[in-house]
């Protein structure tokens, strides 16, 4: 049996943005997925677990999911940078990523790598397979680890009792309920869904509980 991999959770001020590392237990490269704005957090815990990147990936483009970027980069720059091909112009535009609004441009380096629907990649010796669900951002991508127990690092998509806001410019109302429907309430029940804010949760408990897409019990 697989052993379940290694998730530690990295908090970012002022959004309470989550950055996760991942890595399999006994291995030293590792993911970090949507670094946030506040990098030597996550620097500092790479270095007292003496874990290096393997892979920086994005769910999505907005600001407060790709502020750390550009320092992971420095610190890091063999480790590619992954976003969502539909994704990919907010890493370079700060109007489109949201921080011009709030008077702090940020600007990432551009992605090392593309995704597309349906893609399966690996790093650090971790497959995830790739779903476009936009209508939070226009190419919001999530990734789904298919080992026991299922896992889905799933940013701006579904919150506990939640789900993502619609109301930016690029956002989709209809598109986000489609695809959590279509694409994320497919996933296993037991699918633990690690948030880009806020505590996990699964897919089954927001199928009976979110108000905003909850289906109806038969």
């Amino acid at each position: 049996m697989p052993q379940p991999v290694q998730i530690h959770t990295v908090v970012s001020l002022p959004f309470e943005e989550n950055t996760y590392v991942v890595w399999l237990p006994g291995r030293k490269d590792a993911l970090v997925i949507d670094p946030g704005l506040e990098p030597e957090l996550i620097l500092d815990f790479l270095q007292e677990n003496e874990l290096e990147p393997a892979a920086i990936l994005n769910t999505h483009g907005h600001a407060d999911h790709i502020g750390g970027n550009a320092t992971m980069k420095r610190a890091f720059f063999t480790a590619p940078l992954v976003i969502g091909r539909n994704e990919a112009r907010l890493l370079t535009d700060a109007d489109a990523n949201l921080s011009a609004p709030f008077g702090l441009p940020i600007i990432s380096p551009e992605a090392d790598r593309l995704l597309d629907e349906g893609e399966t990649i690996q790093y650090a010796g971790i497959a995830l397979d790739v779903l476009e669900v936009p209508g939070h951002s226009p190419g919001h991508i999530v990734f789904v680890y298919r080992d026991q127990p299922s896992v889905v690092f799933g940013g701006d998509v579904l919150f506990r009792e939640s789900i993502g806001r619609a109301d930016f410019p690029g956002s989709n109302m209809n598109l986000l309920l489609k695809g959590i429907r279509e694409k994320m309430y497919t996933l296993p029940d037991d699918t633990v869904v690690y948030p880009g804010h806020g505590p996990t949760t699964t897919i089954g408990h927001e199928k009976r509980h979110n108000p905003f897409v909850r289906l109806d019990s038969d």
